[in-house]
């Protein structure tokens, strides 16, 4: 366990990232979704990750409902603030912005103070819960000036006053984390699909810092949002149809991960957890299948022999750090 912070907020070093629940990319049932969190904590998983933007609210309804019978202290939620969810009657579906879900409310981009409260608490009501452990400004990306000047000042304000006990942003570019790193007094940034076998951006910049500063990182996205979960040619990476570069290296991550009598999914998750400041990975799961999968993955020891031969190949740069041992942390 990897504690965020004072305030006594602690994370795993496997986490439930709950966007699949929110209908990301096709229709998961109520049943289901209920039973793919439950099969989280059986798996003795006690991070769980949501958003308001996943399925627009709908991810917090449902964790904070597959949740509530739980002992309030025995697990750790974080959110996210920045997106603003207000009704709409424009019809439709959410599909344009990954998510089957009808369009019901639309996203509001607010980053001020006040739009931070309001985003926690309307949050807090769709999670039927008094409180969450940690809360991330969400995707700040071209919204950096409001950010750092009225929403970081604002989450501030609201660990100090005891409303949450962590804070933090959460996004995919490193650059960005690495300023809030560098310049803030966050507990904690999550980096989403730049830091994985096909993407090492972060290397450069935000995982140094975070070492040098003690901030730690969770990794979101090991798989690149598919692909590195299936190698085939209809995957996705980056939420659309993995272009022909990083498809190729994923095969052939692939096919020397068959050799060594491990899964890509495997490596995959062993490799994000391998860096010194990396506290948790996130995993995604739509169903109770997919996080048991995910689970042995993330407990099968990968052999040096892959890493060696990843590195001679080209397939990884030897500045990124592997495994000490076989398996992850």
């Amino acid at each position: 366990m990897t504690r965020l912070g004072s305030g006594g907020v602690e994370i795993g070093p496997l986490g439930f990232g709950a966007a699949a629940i929110g209908n990301l990319y096709r229709e998961v049932g109520e049943e289901q979704a209920y039973e793919t969190v439950d099969a989280a904590w059986r798996h003795g998983i006690r991070y769980f990750d949501t958003a308001p933007h996943y399925g627009l609210g709908l991810s917090e309804r449902r964790l904070g409902a597959a949740l509530r019978a739980r002992p309030r202290s025995a697990y750790t939620l974080s959110t996210k603030v920045g997106r603003l969810l207000e009704p709409t009657d424009r019809g439709g579906d959410d599909l344009a912005h990954g998510f089957a879900v009808p369009a019901a409310h639309r996203r509001v981009w607010d980053f001020s103070a006040d739009g931070v409260r309001r985003g926690l608490e309307q949050s807090l009501a769709r999670l039927g819960l008094d409180r969450v452990d940690v809360v991330y400004l969400h995707d700040p990306d071209d919204h950096a000036e409001q950010a750092f000047r009225e929403g970081y000042p604002a989450l501030e304000e609201l660990r100090s006053q005891g409303v949450v006990g962590a804070i933090g942003a959460g996004m995919n570019p490193s650059r960005m984390l690495t300023r809030f790193v560098t310049d803030t007094d966050v507990d904690v940034v999550l980096c989403a699909s730049r830091y994985t076998l096909l993407d090492q951006s972060a290397l450069a910049d935000l995982l140094p810092a975070a070492v040098e500063r003690g901030v730690p990182v969770v990794i979101g996205g090991a798989f690149n949002s598919g692909l590195l979960a299936d190698p085939r040619p209809d995957a996705t990476y980056d939420y659309a149809r993995a272009p022909a570069e990083p498809l190729g290296r994923a095969l052939r991550m692939k096919a020397l991960a068959d050799r060594h009598g491990v899964t890509v999914r495997a490596a995959a998750l062993a490799f994000c957890s391998a860096h010194p400041a990396v506290a948790s990975v996130l995993s995604g799961a739509r169903s109770a299948a997919e996080v048991r999968d995910c689970a042995e993955q993330f407990a099968t020891p990968v052999p040096a022999a892959f890493w060696r031969e990843l590195r001679e190949t080209g397939l990884l740069p030897a500045e990124a750090p592997v495994p000490t041992e076989e398996g992850p942390r």
